[in-house]
């Protein structure tokens, strides 16, 4: 492992910058979330193995805030074999710590951002999102809403037409040449993800079918949701 605070060597053209700075206050939880044995594992463990199962020759670039880094020497021991990654640490908001794991990606890449705590992402859809990257230039998993929906407007509410709606999910994946100049904007409150920063920039981006399953770990009822999962999925 090679653990540096914001460069690394470039080895080849596809990378994946993992996301990890929940602090775990909504799971109740004394251990950020991204640190909670899963099935057995930390959750980025399933993060992380997720991605260099689906892609061999993924460059992974782990951000973590700067006091949580001593964690991580949990998640490598859970591989059986050495896996190389490199850690940096993430900044005050999301947009800055994508910033930090983005620094030095050549602009030739295939960049994937994902939540670290998104551990059951399917190499399938891992595989799905880079083809169509190379193709588009941007694929960004989404799902069809399957609730009632409504806007609250002050004191009332109206319905909304829940088939025009779509639930973003990660990993969001871009072109390099069209993320990185993209990233360099000033933050606005409107960036809620990486596809809202490159719209911003001005280029298109495209949708791909996400899982339902891809789900983002943020409450205990989560944990269980993802355990069933996993041994589910074990099972199969």
């Amino acid at each position: 492992m090679e653990i540096q605070n914001s460069k690394f060597k470039i080895q080849n053209s596809v990378y994946a910058v993992i996301v990890a700075g929940g602090q775990g206050t909504r799971m109740g939880t004394a251990i950020p979330k991204q640190f909670l044995e899963l099935n057995g594992k930390p959750v980025l463990f399933h993060t992380i193995n997720a991605f260099a199962s689906a892609l061999p020759d993924v460059q992974i670039v782990l951000v973590l805030p700067p006091h949580q880094i001593s964690y991580a020497q949990m998640v490598l021991q859970s591989f059986s074999e050495r896996i190389d990654l490199t850690i940096v640490g993430g900044g005050e908001t999301r947009y800055q710590s994508v910033q930090n794991g983005l620094k030095e990606i050549p602009e030739d890449a295939i960049v994937f951002v994902h939540d670290g705590v998104r551990p059951l992402v399917s190499a399938a859809l891992i595989n799905r999102c880079y083809q169509q990257a190379l193709e588009k230039g941007s694929a960004i998993p989404a799902i069809a809403v399957a609730d009632s929906m409504r806007i609250v407007k002050n004191e009332t509410t109206e319905p909304l037409d829940r088939s025009k709606l779509r639930i973003i999910q990660t990993p969001q994946t871009f072109r390099a040449s069209i993320l990185l100049p993209a990233m360099r904007q000033h933050f606005s409150d409107a960036f809620t993800d990486e596809a809202t920063v490159v719209e911003a920039f001005g280029e298109q981006v495209y949708l791909i079918a996400g899982e339902r399953s891809n789900i983002k770990i943020t409450t205990p009822e989560d944990m269980l949701i993802a355990e069933a999962l996993l041994k589910a999925k074990d099972v199969i």
